[in-house]
């Protein structure tokens, strides 16, 4: 069986009402207390003469003798005027001489002195408990004066002022109509304290049962839409529960993004898993076929066709290791491993450098591969081994996509703060519809190639996220039939 409440505003009941139920009994029980303290107070100040008094108008000791008619006079008038009242003649030791209690009610033989000293020399506050004769372990109340003979002290006379008849007023009284009344009353209040407080509670947690009920349907929704709360208060006059839902709104909301991102980013790693296995396979399997080709045929072959199926063999080896190279340097980019190393260089000259190495390809291929750069182009500020490979690829690609008698050309275009570097060629450009996709991995535009094999389509999206990380987007333009453009600028130094 559960105990405690499940819900928030249950729990702040329980421990209200727990609370407030501790706070009552521990009312009651100061209150019972503090006023039997000073009923005994009261009591014992009103009757603080009154053992003095009685001794003052009874003889109650002739010589060492008692006398007793006084002392039974003196007992019998007391009783009738209070009966709660209890008078004990006590010899200077303390011990119990004579008593106003019937026989067989008195349980002590001897009082002890030390509270009766105290009391009679009045230093001491209020009340102040002696022994009773009647009870082994109880005290109570009392007055007390010394008995005198001839000027020396033969006894003193202890008047207990709560006897067992007060004992029995003090029940009669805890019993009563008006302490029942009152009792009765406070239960009441405690119970309507406990109400009130249960629907004020109920009150102040709606917004955070709402929260949890929206953030509950955000869960089943399969976060698919985010949370939109109703009657929040952006604004100052809202309080923490308002800055509290608010918050979890925008959260959710960035959740949803996340976790389309997410999804997104999972269709992509699925897609370009399946464009790995194929770039991979197609190669591996041409150079299995051209491999088993020599191997099978051997000796049936002649010279010049085992040169030219290894000669496949081994273009197909070498796509393959450029396409692993490739995607292992694109990686590596995109997880941010290799940090920029940021210096100035000349990009004229680098420009030149990068066009050298491909003029004997395009001179193979009969295209013009021409430079255009200013005598006074400035130096740039950026990693230059990076900054060569976006050169390396855009090239290259250009390249791959002129036709014969075509022209490749690389220019630097000065600016304000910076050098622009365009590549541009008169190929057959991209169509429109195209040009979106071009950065994505494994995308390729669907031209003919004269060397019968296509690129690994990571070039550009190395080219992309290198210039993404030197802050320099890259921009395109192309026409079909007219050719195709790449520009990206780099801050010069200073």
């Amino acid at each position: 069986m559960r105990l405690v409440p499940r819900s928030l505003h249950g729990k702040l009941v329980a421990v209200m009402a727990a609370l407030i139920g501790a706070v009552g009994l521990s009312y009651v029980a100061l209150a019972l207390g503090t006023t039997r303290l000073y009923l005994e107070e009261v009591n014992q100040k009103l009757h603080r003469s009154l053992a003095a008094s009685l001794v003052a108008e009874n003889d109650l000791v002739r010589g060492e003798t008692i006398n007793h008619p006084a002392l039974e006079a003196a007992f019998h008038n007391l009783m009738i005027v209070n009966p709660a009242i209890e008078v004990y003649l006590l010899d200077p030791e303390g011990r119990i001489l004579a008593f106003s209690a019937p026989p067989g009610k008195v349980k002590r033989e001897r009082i002890d002195l030390a509270p009766l000293a105290a009391f009679m020399a009045g230093g001491e506050v209020l009340p102040i408990r002696g022994d009773d004769p009647r009870d082994p372990l109880g005290r109570k109340v009392f007055s007390a004066a010394p008995v005198l003979d001839g000027g020396a002290v033969a006894g003193y006379l202890y008047v207990v002022l709560g006897g067992e008849a007060y004992d029995s007023v003090v029940q009669v009284f805890q019993g009563s109509y008006i302490l029942r009344l009152a009792a009765g009353v406070a239960v009441a209040a405690l119970v309507l304290a406990v109400a009130a407080g249960a629907l004020a509670f109920v009150w102040l947690t709606r917004r955070p049962r709402r929260l949890s009920a929206a953030v509950e349907a955000f869960g089943h929704s399969d976060f698919q839409e985010p949370l939109r709360l109703r009657g929040w208060h952006p604004d100052a006059r809202g309080d923490e529960i308002d800055r509290l839902g608010l918050t979890v709104e925008r959260m959710s909301r960035r959740m949803v993004e996340l976790i389309a991102q997410l999804r997104q980013a999972d269709t992509a790693r699925r897609d370009m898993v399946a464009n790995i296995s194929h770039d991979l396979r197609t190669p591996l399997t041409s150079l299995q076929g051209y491999l088993e080709t020599v191997l099978m045929k051997g000796e049936g072959l002649s010279p010049d066709d085992r040169r030219h199926y290894v000669e496949l063999a081994l273009k197909h080896s070498q796509r393959l290791g450029q396409l692993t190279e490739e995607l292992f340097e694109l990686a590596k980019l995109e997880s941010d491993q290799s940090p920029l190393r940021v210096e100035s260089f000349s990009l004229a000259e680098l420009v030149q450098d990068v066009a050298q190495k491909f003029r004997l390809e395009a001179e193979n291929r009969r295209i013009a591969l021409d430079t255009e750069i200013p005598r006074d182009a400035a130096t740039v500020t950026g990693d230059i081994a990076l900054i060569e490979r976006v050169l390396e690829n855009l090239i290259e690609n250009a390249l791959r996509y002129t036709p014969t008698g075509g022209r490749v050309r690389l220019s630097l275009i000065p600016g304000e703060g910076r050098v622009m570097a365009q590549i541009s060629d008169s190929g057959p450009g991209i169509p429109s519809d195209e040009l979106p996709h071009i950065f994505e991995r494994f995308y390729r535009v669907e031209k003919a190639r004269g060397d019968g094999l296509e690129g690994s389509g990571l070039g550009l999206a190395i080219v992309q996220r290198i210039l993404q990380l030197h802050d320099s987007p890259i921009e395109v333009e192309s026409e079909p039939g007219v050719g195709t453009s790449f520009r990206f600028a780099l801050p010069t130094t200073g």
